[in-house]
């Protein structure tokens, strides 16, 4: 049994995020997604002599942006510099990054763990542009290039070694990229690979300060990924140096079949890049101004607008972080209660029915065919008593979404308004008692729980019209005489 519980694990995360730009970093060449191979290309991304690269500044908004929403220190004079390493797929033979200048400097992310909330430290943010991408699968004797991606804008938001077990940076990933999307930065798909991460692992014994040899995994392409890949590497560097073994500074990947790492070369040091500023790109500075500007367009956080949910509107912490789960879900919510105060409703209604219309629909909240006063109108049919909850969502939500019609009047075509009327309710109620008088004779002994069964059965008399509080009532009265 490899003893883990004489060890701690060290871990910092490094996300790359790619920015929803319609052009790259440099030049004015396409980044939508999907493309043939090797057609969103030009003499800038394909590192020609002579060309001049130019920085996109919608890119440096998107990085402000990000820095700011992570309370991250924005410096304002900033420029490129040139990483020089070779690889296939990095055209100009080196990559433009502010990785020893970085805009974004400190910040944290707040994320939620067993032991309650805490934030991650950031060390910085800086803004690089990507390199293409090389395909190993699809000839056996070639690896094939496409640099569509080459020269895309990217930020890379870099944790201080502040991550202390696989599920910590699982919950780091998914709240970055919550946030990245909620800001509408980059729009996380990381099945698409516009959101990667590479994380730094090390183990020490506990109790130590020292920091132990770290291994980099490059490159996880999904949130699975990264818990797998870091529990992997963990209980890998434990039994090594259990063993006698001595952890090796190198990079890894993962392979997602088996759920395993393995070695794809030494690290390298930051000397080995040889930065130095890039000439061909000047030096920019940020004014208070812009950055004043950014700020100003930020919408509110998902954090701050769950706690305004739980203490101005009432609702549970459960509900209020469900609605900041994605920033389409607040915004509806915000779009209905400008029509209605009746908060807790909504909630249960955005959780409950519309969630799962999405989730069949296999769609967005967002494109829902339903606008916010109408969910509103059909909220007040059930808070007014007309219809239950269960015959509004089951019966009159498909509808009105389908047809375009109005709750009330869907509700009186099919013929759902509750009736109230008391003689027509006994009529039913006492139908109801009549066909189950060993069950009536149950409840006067004491189970006091089959009132639900009459109930059901009043509504399934009625056809779902009885009110189901004055049933209740009824029921009680003739029961308990």
């Amino acid at each position: 049994m490899v003893p883990h519980e004489k060890y701690e694990a060290v871990i910092g995360l490094e996300v790359h995020a790619q920015l929803l730009t319609d052009s790259k970093l440099f030049c004015g060449d396409s980044t939508a997604f999907g493309a043939l191979p090797n057609t969103h290309i030009s003499p800038v991304t394909m590192g020609h002599p002579g060309t001049l690269p130019k920085t996109n500044k919608k890119a440096v908004e998107y990085a402000i942006r990000m820095g700011l929403a992570c309370n991250c220190e924005i410096e304002k004079d900033n420029y490129f510099a040139r990483k020089n390493y070779f690889y296939p797929d990095l055209p100009k033979g080196y990559q433009i990054s502010q990785h020893t200048t970085p805009m974004c400097k400190g910040g944290h992310i707040v994320i939620k763990t067993t032991a309650g909330e805490r934030n991650v430290q950031l060390n910085r943010i800086h803004m690089e542009e990507d390199a293409g991408k090389s395909i190993h699968d699809m000839d056996d004797n070639f690896t094939c290039i496409d640099l569509n991606r080459a020269g895309t804008a990217l930020v890379e938001i870099v944790t201080e070694p502040d991550l202390f077990s696989a599920e910590e940076a699982w919950q780091y990933v998914t709240e970055v990229r919550k946030l990245v999307r909620w800001i509408g930065i980059c729009d996380g798909n990381m099945e698409e690979g516009s959101l990667r991460c590479d994380a730094n692992v090390s183990i020490r014994l506990k109790g130590e300060k020292e920091l132990g040899t770290k291994v980099e995994v490059k490159n996880l392409n999904s949130i699975r990924n990264v818990k797998k890949a870091i529990e992997y590497e963990i209980d890998r560097m434990i039994q090594l140096v259990e063993s006698g073994g001595k952890v090796q500074q190198q990079t890894r990947s993962f392979d997602a079949s088996t759920d395993t790492t393995f070695s794809i070369r030494d690290k390298e040091e930051a000397n080995d890049y040889r930065y130095f500023p890039d000439p061909d790109l000047a030096p920019f500075h940020l004014t208070d101004e812009f950055i004043n500007q950014v700020k100003a367009a930020l919408p509110s956080l998902p954090n701050e607008l769950a706690l305004k949910y739980q203490t101005q509107y009432g609702l549970s912490e459960y509900n209020a972080t469900q609605l900041c789960d994605e920033k389409a879900t607040a915004d509806y919510f915000e779009s209905v209660i400008i029509h209605t105060t009746q908060y807790k409703a909504v909630a249960n209604w955005l959780l409950g029915p519309i969630r799962q219309y999405v989730n069949e629909a296999g769609t967005g909240i967002q494109t829902i065919p339903l606008q916010a006063a109408v969910l509103a109108d059909l909220i007040k049919l059930v808070e007014d008593g007309k219809v239950n909850f269960s015959v509004a969502s089951s019966r009159i939500l498909p509808v009105v979404i389908a047809e375009n019609q109005s709750p009330l009047s869907v509700a009186e075509k099919l013929n759902l308004i509750q009736v109230s009327d008391t003689d027509e309710l006994e009529t039913w109620v006492a139908g109801a008692l009549e066909a189950m008088p060993d069950k009536v004779a149950e409840y006067k002994k004491g189970k006091k729980g089959l009132i639900g069964l009459f109930v059901g059965e009043v509504k399934k008399r009625s056809q779902g019209k009885a009110d189901p509080k004055i049933v209740t009532q009824l029921l009680e009265q003739k029961l308990n005489k």
